[in-house]
């Protein structure tokens, strides 16, 4: 059974951090690309970063010198840095893994901004 399971969603100040986490289990991680996607009230989830299998990144341009993805094969972890954060980078963080045709999806973590 695919689990993906996200942590360290919470509330924080604006220009404050946060560090997400996402544990993998039931698939071979390090064959997988990663992403974290964002849903904000009234948006479409959208990607924020992906790091592929072999650890090439790419952020949404929103994000860009902020946040910082990475992934730990040796423990199927895959995270997200989040510096400088803004009102507008709040919303449920979901974990994707992807290996061709198959992709899972975690629960969501909710990041709330205050200004």
């Amino acid at each position: 059974q695919v689990q993906l399971v996200e942590s360290g969603g919470g509330l924080v100040l604006a220009g404050g951090s946060l560090s997400l986490s996402c544990a993998a289990s039931g698939i071979i991680f390090r064959i997988h690309d990663m992403g974290w996607y964002r849903l904000a009230p009234g948006k479409q989830r959208e990607l924020v970063a992906a790091i592929t299998s072999g650890g090439s990144t790419n952020y949404a341009d929103s994000v860009k010198g902020r946040f910082t993805i990475s992934r730990d094969n040796a423990k199927n972890m895959v995270y997200l840095q989040m510096n400088s954060l803004k009102p507008e980078d709040a919303g449920i963080y979901y974990c994707k893994a992807k290996f061709y045709r198959n992709s899972y999806w975690g629960q969501g973590t909710q990041v709330t901004v205050s200004s």
